[in-house]
């Protein structure tokens, strides 16, 4: 507030001094030639000292001090202006007792003059005016009235109170517009303060631009960004900064384009991401301006601000291309899938024609991860992604929806047989030998197709259409394609209702088995054990064959309770048959590779009481590509236990022959397929049974024909030189009860 107050007194006070000798000079002149000259020079030379005491003061304690004013400098400028009043007071007094009435009036109009004019030397100190004018009036009023002159006395105090209020009126307006300024001031310093920081600590630039685009302003770092100088950036139109390489070339992306219409129309624009081709690098900068007038109204240019997002919109595009695209094989994902199926089905529902989907499976592809490991698995793969990639045209889109698990998007399949061309390609192309770290390898791929929107009118209908068709492809054996047909809905639904009723099947005692007879060749009434094969009677399905439900049970991880169920239930009625006789049981992979299943083998037994050399446990050559190093382990502990083991379908899997030469098996189970060949006379099937039979002599294993069934078949089977007989012929699948019986029967025929 003095800050304010003070500075005034400061800059007007040579302007006062001026006054002073002004009004001076006008008093020695009136009382020149007069009696009172004298007086009158002395009275002046002592108003001229006071009012140079007063600018030295003001000199020498306000000049160079603005902001550090104190109270005490206020009240020495009041002093000052007190002492002004009652020296120019005594004189009007003492000259006005005998003046003439000239003399007397050009003193009261000098004094008059000042008091008019003080207000707008001291406009915001009302307080030291307003005692100089009081003293001062209060001295002519009492002047005149003494001499009976009561007009002028009048006409001093009207004067004194309308420039009294004058003098308060002016001091609150200028003190507020001086606080106004004060505070515009310091707002356009904060704000100039912000714009440095604003550029100094961040990436972003300020530009400025005149009525025809052109830079008027360019800041360092909008200058450093455009790898210019500001200097000669001004000037130069701001579209040619922007379009850079693209300026001369005149192709400019659409983002440009609406840059320059945005400044062509004058309208405001925020947050305009523009890419930049500078010097062969491209890179995107984000763009804000508002259009600036003048004080008429008139339109001067665009201000804004700027910053290089490049570094943010790479990071966005990556992380875009990752949210969209399979990180293995840089196929597009289940994502992008999904959209491109989504888009295809719109266009075939508009234009009225079909598009299609391919789910693609890798046969024995988990083998490959089993055995070679992750990585392997990994970088066949990306072979896999190539030869599907390199097969594409731009009617298909390919992409990895996880796994081994691949699909095709075909945009336009009208043509029924372009799905059966394109699943066709694939599998011969998937199906040629990888060469992957020095290893060779096979593989194949099952497809399934759905063609939309017949097959599925959305796209999560065609894609479950497409995974039924895929699940007939695999159960045919894979390498294969299967397009979708209605009815493996259905199939799916009875699957679906009949894996929900094995959850309960055990619990509502639905199991029983049933146990085929197994016969010595040389001997065909000798009877040397059963196979326990278990069967499941529903009251909803019905008896359910075993091929039928068996696959369920697989697929929903329920085959290791039932197989535990049937192991347990045929040692308990095998322990009830006479002398030696076996009971051979299947047993699957899951099974055989479950933690544990050691422990339910012995358990099985101790309950039942069999003894060990009375279980045969049957497994497939499958065991050994999962994980043949576990299973083999698993084995030998149930050899060790004295557990027989027999390996079940010998020669219609994977070649089992070094497992074989390790002595795990007691006995080869010959497939029924070689059997029927050998009765047929089909050298191949000859051949490979006495193949069979001359290594199980070798390393002392018995030999088991499967599927026997008519006597010719019998008499080919004992040419060959097979220990054990399984078939028809010498019976089929019965309950425990019937198998009873049988030794009944065999022990009358000894007895006879």
């Amino acid at each position: 507030m003095l800050k304010v107050q003070l500075e005034p007194v400061v800059e007007t006070r040579m302007t006062r001094m001026l006054l002073a000798v002004f009004c001076g000079l006008s008093i020695f002149s009136v009382f020149f030639d007069s009696k009172h000259m004298w007086a009158a020079l002395i009275w002046v030379l002592a108003g001229m000292l006071w009012i140079g005491l007063s600018y030295n003061f003001s000199k020498n304690n306000l000049n160079g001090h603005i902001g550090n004013y104190d109270s005490k400098l206020a009240s020495k400028v009041t002093q000052y202006c007190i002492g002004h009043g009652i020296l120019l007071s005594a004189g009007f007094l003492y000259f006005g007792y005998d003046a003439t009435v000239i003399q007397i009036m050009a003193m009261w109009s000098i004094c008059l003059t000042v008091i008019i004019f003080l207000p707008l030397l001291l406009p915001l100190s009302p307080r030291p005016a307003v005692f100089f004018n009081a003293i001062l009036v209060i001295s002519m009023s009492g002047l005149f009235i003494w001499r009976g002159e009561y007009f002028p006395a009048l006409a001093s105090l009207g004067i004194s109170f309308i420039a009294t209020k004058v003098y308060l009126q002016n001091a609150k307006s200028g003190v507020q517009y001086a606080f106004s300024a004060i505070a515009l001031h310091e707002k356009s310093e904060t704000v100039s303060l912000l714009l440095r920081e604003f550029e100094d600590s961040g990436a972003d630039w300020l530009w400025q631009t005149n009525k025809s685009r052109e830079i008027v302003h360019a800041s360092p770092r909008f200058a450093f960004a455009a790898e210019s100088e500001s200097a000669d950036m001004e000037g130069q139109p701001f579209l040619k900064i922007v379009a850079a390489d693209n300026w001369d070339s005149g192709t400019y992306p659409k983002e440009l384009n609406i840059l320059a219409q945005k400044l062509k129309n004058r309208e405001a624009f925020s947050n305009l991401v523009v890419p930049i081709m500078m010097n062969g690098k491209k890179r995107w900068w984000e763009l804000s301006a508002s259009p600036k007038v003048d004080e008429a109204g008139k339109f001067i240019g665009f201000r804004g601000v700027g910053s290089n997002v490049t570094e943010q919109r790479e990071s966005a595009q990556k992380i875009s291309r990752l949210a969209r695209y399979d990180n293995l094989t840089n196929l597009p994902n289940r994502l992008q899938l999904n959209e491109a199926l989504e888009l295809a089905m719109r266009e075939a529902e508009k234009w009225k024609h079909r598009c299609a989907f391919l789910m693609i499976d890798l046969d024995r592809f988990k083998a490959v991860n089993d055995t070679l490991g992750h990585p392997v698995g990994d970088r066949l793969l990306a072979q896999v992604s190539m030869r599907l990639k390199n097969i594409m045209t731009p009617n298909e889109l390919c992409g990895r929806l996880g796994g081994d698990e691949f699909a095709v998007v075909i945009r336009d399949a009208r043509e029924t047989q372009k799905i059966e061309e394109v699943a066709t390609k694939i599998i011969n192309e998937l199906s040629k030998p990888y060469i992957v770290d020095q290893h060779t390898l096979f593989i194949g791929a099952s497809i399934g197709s759905a063609r939309g929107p017949v097959d599925g009118h959305t796209v999560e209908l065609l894609m479950r259409s497409a995974d039924l068709a895929l699940y007939r492809a695999k159960s045919r054996g894979g390498n294969a394609h299967e397009s979708y047909k209605h009815q493996l809905h259905a199939e799916a639904e009875e699957k679906r209702q009949m894996e929900a009723e094995l959850r309960k099947a055990i619990e509502r005692n639905e199991f029983h088995l049933e146990y085929q007879p197994v016969v010595n060749a040389d001997n065909e009434h000798m009877l040397v054990g059963f196979e326990a094969l278990v069967r499941w009677t529903n009251e909803k399905f019905g008896r359910v064959p075993p091929f039928k439900f068996i696959k369920v049970a697989e697929d929903a991880r329920l085959i290791v309770p039932i197989g535990t169920w049937v192991l347990r239930q045929a040692c308990k009625d095998a322990v009830k048959w006479p002398g030696q006789t076996k009971v051979a049981v299947n047993v699957s992979v899951d099974q055989l590779t479950e933690p544990g299943f050691i422990d339910v083998v012995t358990k099985a037994l101790h309950d039942s009481g069999l003894p060990a050399y009375r279980l045969e446990i049957e497994v497939t050559e499958g065991i050994f590509l999962n994980d043949g190093k576990y299973a083999t382990s698993v084995l030998e502990r149930i050899r060790a236990l004295g557990i027989k083991l027999s390996m079940d379908d010998f020669g219609t899997g994977y070649s089992s022959l070094g497992y074989l030469s390790n002595s795990l098996f007691d006995t080869i189970k010959v497939d029924r397929s070689f059997v029927v060949g050998a009765a047929q006379g089909k050298a191949e099937s000859i051949a490979i049974i006495r193949a069979v039979v001359a290594m199980a002599q070798s390393l002392g294993l018995a030999t088991t024909a499967e599927g026997v069934e008519t006597e010719i078949e019998t008499q080919m089977i004992q040419q060959l030189g097979c220990t054990k007989i399984q078939g028809y012929y010498f019976g089929r699948p019965m309950p425990f009860a019937d198998s009873m019986e049988l030794f009944e029967n065999q022990n009358r025929r000894n007895v006879a």
